[in-house]
């Protein structure tokens, strides 16, 4: 008579639902709370809010594009050339055939140099402030007088 237990599977089995039987019941968190909104999101939202500031004072802002991109291109399809080997954190395109005067802010640069919400919000005006006033050819501090200070 063989008393031995079978062999036990050296992996645990997949767990489908939760120990009760019922698994979840809805999303972790409302779409409206901020937990739902991802990264890429919460950028833009940054860019299109210092966006808004320096729209109440330079009216034609209106006529400009704020883009998010992840990461800065540098080749001949792009137009740009890492000049003195930092990776760049914005860049002002000026109008060309049937595109508008563009400001780009590139997220992943950004977010690598901060480190909380308002540091990087911080960031990313000072960097929509500088690419406008490359745009209009005026100084930061006459863009927005507050440029600096914070």
């Amino acid at each position: 008579m063989d008393t031995s237990e079978p062999p036990r599977p050296t992996e645990p089995r997949p767990r489908r639902r939760d120990r009760h039987g019922r698994g979840m019941r809805g999303p972790i968190a409302p779409p409206q709370v901020p937990l739902s909104v991802s990264r890429a999101d919460a950028f833009e939202d940054l860019v299109h809010d210092a966006r808004d500031r320096l729209e109440r004072r330079w009216p034609q802002l209106s006529g400009v594009d704020f883009l998010v991109q992840e990461v800065p291109l540098f080749g001949p399809e792009d137009g740009a050339e890492p000049d003195d080997g930092t990776v760049p954190l914005g860049r002002a395109v000026p109008a060309a055939g049937p595109h508008r005067d563009r400001v780009i802010v590139y997220r992943r640069p950004v977010e690598i140099r901060t480190k909380s919400r308002d540091e990087r919000a911080l960031l990313v005006h000072e960097i929509v402030v500088e690419q406008v006033a490359e745009l209009l050819g005026l100084a930061p501090e006459s863009v927005d007088p507050r440029y600096g200070q914070d």
